[in-house]
């Protein structure tokens, strides 16, 4: 599976009042290959319909989702993998729980946590950031920079996305330090409706080239 060059994430609560399997088909329809669903405080009840919604939204669109930190939930779909961090299960939990048909992304943020993430055959994608300051999380990370990203692309072969404060203005400058994939939140979910959220695709689509 190639990684696409722009790979969203389709964040409930930055989503606002936009459903989010709605929001997850504007996305796909405007071309977007990879939709990460990420809802923290939805229950697990609510997360499963919607996801249940989700996959039924983007049928024939060629676009493919993956589910935040919810292995339990993502071994229940068709979906192309899960993505967990730091402090979620470790990968090798996550394998019992999915098996192999769905891949597995982890999040790193130094030296360290890169080079374990390459060296564990359970982790098929590597994240990399925050790269720019971020809104979207409580307690980021230290920015890393793209000099990072840069160092990371040196010292792995396996897939490696980049995140944190990502937009229009910045995607190329990611991509060209070596990422595969630019992961976008706050660039995508911005808007009041769902148009809005189809041009805000579009325009990161334009930008990554």
């Amino acid at each position: 599976m190639t990684t696409p060059r722009i790979y969203a994430i389709a964040d409930a609560e930055a989503l606002g009042s936009i459903p989010l399997p709605e929001a997850v088909g504007a996305m796909a329809e405007a071309g977007i290959g990879w939709i990460q669903v990420r809802a923290k405080r939805l229950s697990g009840r609510d997360l499963f319909e919607d996801l249940d919604a989700c996959c039924r939204r983007i049928e024939g669109t060629g676009a493919v989702l993956w589910i935040d930190d919810r292995a339990d939930l993502a071994a229940l779909f068709p979906v192309a993998g899960v993505h967990v961090g730091q402090t979620d299960l470790p990968p090798v939990a996550v394998r019992r729980i999915v098996g192999t048909g769905l891949r597995i992304g982890l999040s790193t943020h130094d030296e360290a946590q890169l080079a374990a993430a390459d060296a564990d055959p359970d982790v098929d994608v590597v994240a990399v950031g925050p790269v720019f300051p971020t809104a979207s999380k409580e307690r980021p990370d230290p920015v890393i920079g793209l000099d990072f990203v840069r160092r990371a692309r040196a010292r792995t072969a396996k897939p490696l996305v980049a995140i944190g404060g990502i937009g229009a203005e910045t995607v190329r400058a990611v991509l060209e330090a070596g990422a595969d994939g630019a992961v976008v939140l706050g660039a995508i979910c911005r808007g009041s409706d769902l148009g809005q959220i189809g041009k805000n695709a579009r325009r990161l689509l334009a930008a990554a080239g």
